[in-house]
């Protein structure tokens, strides 16, 4: 039997991304200082072995507060995608399959969410909501990223729908909800894995995005996109601030990117 060989793509990503949710993990339950920690003493210094990071204008250690930062904003993403993807596969199977009045009604729904620019959209939420709040982030950017799940999961089951076995499914008597979430979703992971990577990575720039611009995570949370925004001001005396918040972004963005390329390259080579 032919093995399949994991690709340079997948194996870069996992490495990238397996170093981050190391960090974030020994951040869960160790730093090397207190993120909230203040020194008149220490303020403005740059990278050391005794501050990796170097620190801000507080005197805080920018490692530590990274290390803390980054498990909100990996949160935040995870947990926003659970929601659009879950919602998302929901419609989309159901439209898929169905057809009929049901896409109509959903679909066009779906169209009226995608009209907008999903950032404008986000901000809208956000301000029925109260800006600030990490679940109000969660809740707005999930809302947001149900439409796009929702039009590829919606393809990928109509592309099933008539397939050989699932009309044999339908002729021995097999229901709707079966047929739907046993036969035909483990059918979509090929369609779901790549579009759950794109998504994941436009949750954590969103919400880099939305806590730069103050509407997003707020003291006493803290996230890579709110440290951004607290390093601009400082750039000229403590440029390492952005650095390197700036390089766990890109460490994980990149990371789960190559992943998902390394994804289609793999289903591609087993089709």
């Amino acid at each position: 039997m032919k093995k399949n060989k994991i690709n340079g793509y997948l194996l870069a990503g996992l490495i990238l991304f397996g170093i981050f949710l190391v960090m974030m993990i020994i951040g869960l339950f160790y730093t090397p200082y207190s993120p909230t920690a203040m020194s008149s003493a220490e303020k403005f210094q740059g990278p050391s072995a005794a501050h990796l990071f170097g620190t801000d204008n507080f005197g805080r250690d920018i490692f530590s507060r990274a290390l803390k930062g980054g498990i909100t904003t990996f949160g935040i993403a995870l947990a926003t995608i659970a929601i659009g993807a879950a919602a998302g596969t929901l419609i989309g199977a159901v439209t898929g399959y169905f057809g009929g009045i049901v896409d109509d009604v959903l679909m066009r729904l779906n169209d009226a969410l995608t009209a907008f620019p999903s950032f404008l959209l986000a901000l809208v939420i956000i301000s029925i909501v109260g800006p600030g709040k990490k679940y109000n982030v969660i809740l707005a950017l999930g809302i947001v990223f149900i439409p796009s799940f929702a039009r590829v999961m919606r393809t990928a089951f109509a592309s099933l729908r008539d397939v050989n076995y699932i009309t044999s499914a339908k002729l021995m008597g097999a229901g709707s909800p079966r047929i739907l979430f046993v036969h035909m979703l483990p059918n979509t992971v090929h369609t779901l894995l790549p579009a759950l990577t794109i998504g994941f990575n436009n949750a954590v720039l969103a919400e880099a995005s939305m806590s730069f611009l103050g509407i997003g995570v707020t003291p006493p949370d803290a996230s890579l996109g709110y440290m951004l925004s607290e390093a601009q001001s400082m750039f000229g005396r403590a440029p390492w601030y952005a650095l390197c918040t700036g390089m766990m972004i890109v460490l994980l963005v990149f990371g789960v990117g190559l992943i998902g390329e390394g994804l289609q390259r793999q289903s591609r080579e087993v089709a």
